[in-house]
């Protein structure tokens, strides 16, 4: 893959969820909101979120992880002894507007999946989705609420996001495929 450009860097980024973060809180009571973040780079970005909304409001949302690996309905695709790891959800769903986050929007799959995950722990008021990218590109009749940045992209393109807590840096970068990717 060859890097195609740079389109966000850490100040965009803490920038742009600065303002999900409002943007959650304005259609939410805050005291009702719950934030789960989809492994892996969803959850330092959940993460985030988190310490914004407390920041902002006062109020320690709860906050947990998923981790879709064995909802995916691509499991035979994607390796022969997939990785799994645990989903934290230390909270009741009931009652809360649960927030969905995950880094970046494609086909949908991935969301389906995670919203599979939680209807297993309970029923949630509401499942809401927060990106920090959505590059297009749907396979599933899926939108999401809160979104950092919109980058169209054709399908031979790919956004990779790094995170701080797991890349060494904050940033969101487009790259050229060979070929399509899906």
């Amino acid at each position: 893959m060859r890097l195609k450009a740079n389109i966000m860097d850490a100040v965009q980024i803490d920038r742009a969820l600065s303002r999900i973060a409002h943007e959650i809180v304005e259609k939410n009571t805050p005291e009702h909101v719950a934030l789960v973040g989809i492994r892996t780079r969803g959850v330092p970005l959940a993460e985030t979120l988190h310490a914004k909304i407390k920041e902002f409001e006062g109020v320690d949302v709860p906050l947990g992880n998923v981790d879709v690996t064995l909802y995916r309905d691509d499991l035979s695709e994607v390796a022969a002894s997939p990785v799994v790891q645990a989903t934290e959800l230390g909270f009741e769903l009931k009652g809360y507007h649960v927030v969905l986050v995950d880094d970046v929007l494609f086909t949908g799959r991935t969301v389906r999946a995670a919203m599979d995950v939680l209807m297993d722990y309970g029923r949630a008021s509401t499942i809401q989705l927060a990106v920090l990218v959505d590059r297009g590109h749907r396979e599933l009749p899926l939108r999401a609420d809160f979104v950092g940045k919109n980058v169209p992209t054709s399908i031979r393109e790919v956004i990779k996001v790094a995170c701080e807590e797991i890349d060494g840096e904050d940033s969101v970068s487009i790259f050229e495929a060979e070929q399509a990717v899906r």
